[in-house]
């Protein structure tokens, strides 16, 4: 460092000393003079570009040392894309500002702007400073991790990374949605995956005249079948409603969080094709019209 500094107020005093130079006059003076400010200043940018080549290997080294002590120590997905986001970005503005240093700039009224410029931009960008602490509160709280399937701000999808300023969604899709983290950690969330089971539910509807307790029945054991099926919480079947064209039966299973829609789309199929063997009936909307 201190060799840095010499080096910059080597570079003011010849530059002080060409002008000098040029007031009198003296053009062997002007040559020798300018030779030895291009020196100087040759210097200053030589070492500028190694310690910048240098700063960029170390913030590599670095960025890899943290990804293996994180995985190490089995660090969750999302606390760990927030901190490599988080250590990259401030590494780097180490790094500008020492190349900034080492070509004679004063580093003390760089500093100085930037903190400056620091506050206007942070008034200017107050949502994103909101977004970095929502980021936070929601490493710290954890409403969701990555992995997990969630619906938030209107979005449903699986969550690939969260981010300093935004959370990554992925959508059934496969879309990648960015949402703040200020909207995150203040909205509401459905988290999908933080349970281990799952309720599902249908409601189906049969045609007036059918027999409830056939249907029922009916329902019951293709419930049985189903080894997907938890037996506790045990399974639901009730009459729901009677409906204007439909008479309809309620049935709520539990089953593993994964096998959710599985079971939810295979069962619509089982109960239709037994439903139609069994000559149960499907309700159609109608009306009737008494004549005077």
């Amino acid at each position: 460092m201190i060799q840095f500094l010499q080096a910059a107020k080597d570079t003011t005093s010849v530059t002080k000393e060409v002008v000098s130079a040029i007031s009198s006059g003296h053009t062997d003076q002007i040559i020798e003079k300018l030779i030895d400010l291009s020196i100087a200043a040759g210097r200053n940018i030589l070492i500028a570009i190694l310690i910048y080549i240098v700063g960029r290997f170390l913030i590599s080294l670095i960025q890899r040392v943290l990804n293996n002590m994180l995985t190490r120590r089995k660090v969750e997905i999302s606390i760990q894309t927030f901190l490599k986001s988080l250590i990259s970005i401030l590494l780097n503005v180490l790094l500008i500002v020492s190349v900034v240093g080492t070509l004679g700039i004063n580093t003390t009224s760089f500093a100085a702007l930037l903190a400056s410029a620091g506050v206007a931009i942070g008034m200017a960008l107050s949502g994103n400073l909101q977004n970095f602490a929502g980021g936070l509160i929601i490493l710290f709280f954890k409403p969701y991790k990555v992995g997990d399937w969630i619906e938030a701000q209107g979005v449903s999808g699986t969550v690939k990374a969260i981010q300093i300023m935004h959370t990554l969604v992925t959508t059934a899709d496969n879309k990648v949605i960015y949402i703040p983290n200020g909207a995150m950690s203040s909205g509401v969330i459905t988290n999908y995956s933080n349970m281990e089971t799952r309720r599902v539910d249908w409601i189906i509807g049969v045609d007036y005249g059918e027999d409830i307790d056939k249907v029922k029945s009916v329902i019951n054991e293709l419930i049985q079948k189903d080894s997907r099926i938890l037996k506790d919480p045990a399974p639901f079947i009730a009459l729901h409603a009677l409906d204007s064209s439909s008479v309809n039966v309620t049935v709520r299973v539990w089953v593993k969080n994964s096998d959710y829609w599985n079971v939810y789309f295979e069962m619509n199929k089982n109960i239709y094709d037994e439903f139609n063997k069994q000559s149960i009936n499907f309700p159609f909307p109608q009306m009737t019209i008494h004549q005077a």
